[in-house]
């Protein structure tokens, strides 16, 4: 197996921590030596050991204390140089013995950048970096936003009738999607750590918004539940936001500075990752804003008319191009995913 082969194993193994890692990194490491699998691993949460240190772990668990000298790590970031909550990366990999590191795509955490590679050859070990880079910076980019602008990663979902319509005709019931669909919505909430509404949804709908497989929530709390309103003495006490087991992870927040809350958000709570549920007024706030990065839509085979959109607002100052999008079925309805071009 190549470099690249191995480094997919450790992609799969970063992905395994994807909505659980907040405010670290998605991380994933495997060990490698003479062309066997030594050891993998996949950091569970800010707090726990990194990938490599899980990796290595696994190494050792299975053969003995010195089963990863001489071996080769696959990172899918670049090791961390300094003590946090966790003692450094490098050091463990130094400790090990391993003969070389490979990893993916830098850090650029000011603390960490590029200091990897220092270290580790100044120990004697090789160190190979850029192997996928492209494909473990997609996962990493919620992290390496907030760490650039300070803001979380901001995904608008939506569900709409083909012509662009949030409800259907009164009398035919709430869902615009099939099950399938909405199953998927699931997934996706499980790999975000705030979940943005408003006042008016929660009004209308009393939505719980929670992840409700139970696989999805193995190792996280429910995400942050975050409703925008300038009435807040107008929402309803009886909202399963308010009253349900996970009632401590909604906060109520103010409609002006949506760029403001959202920094907070990534500051105080240690947000990564937002997805909206809301209305088509507050969804165009945030693209007028330019607060969205990423668009996941649900279209149902429905004609609806009606006055609800899914994107009302006083229109965007010029089209918004999206890219990398990738369409599936789901059922009988089509979901499409793509990246807000800047």
């Amino acid at each position: 197996m190549t470099d690249e082969s191995w480094m997919r194993l450790a992609l799969d193994e970063a992905r395994k921590g994807i909505g659980r890692t907040a405010p670290n990194p998605p991380v994933g490491a495997v060990v490698v030596k003479d062309g066997v699998l030594l050891g993998s691993g996949w950091h569970h949460a800010a707090g726990m050991p990194h990938a490599e240190r899980e990796a290595l772990a696994a190494a050792f668990a299975t053969h003995g204390p010195d089963g990863a000298r001489g071996a080769t790590v696959y990172v899918t970031l670049e090791p961390c140089s300094t003590h946090g909550r966790t003692p450094p990366c490098t050091q463990g990999l130094i400790d090990a013995g391993v003969k070389r590191v490979v990893y993916a795509c830098v850090d650029r955490n000011p603390s960490h950048a590029g200091r990897a590679d220092a270290v580790l050859t100044e120990s004697g070990i090789e160190v190979v970096s850029g192997v996928l880079r492209e494909e473990a910076e997609r996962i990493l980019r919620p992290f390496f936003k907030v760490r650039e602008t300070g803001l979380p990663w901001v995904i608008w979902k939506t569900a709409m009738s083909l012509d662009g319509r949030l409800t259907r005709p009164p009398g035919e019931g709430p869902w615009l999607t099939g099950p399938e669909a909405r199953a998927d919505v699931q997934k996706l909430r499980s790999t975000v750590d705030a979940i943005l509404t408003t006042g008016e949804t929660v009004r209308r709908d009393k939505p719980a918004l929670t992840i409700r497989d139970p696989r999805g929530l193995e190792g996280r709390p429910q995400p942050w539940r975050v409703v925008f309103t300038g009435r807040p003495d107008s929402l309803p006490a009886d909202a399963p936001l308010f009253t349900d087991a996970a009632k401590d992870r909604t906060l109520i927040r103010p409609c002006g500075d949506l760029a403001g809350t959202l920094r907070k958000l990534a500051s105080e709570q240690g947000v990564l990752t937002c997805m909206t549920e809301c209305g088509g007024v507050f969804s165009a706030a945030l693209f007028e804003a330019g607060l969205v990065d990423e668009v996941v839509i649900y279209y149902a085979p429905l004609l609806c008319g009606g006055p609800v959109p899914a994107l009302a607002g006083t229109g965007l100052p010029g089209s918004l191009d999206l890219t990398n999008g990738e369409f599936g079925r789901l059922g009988d309805d089509v979901r499409f995913q793509g990246l807000v071009k800047r």
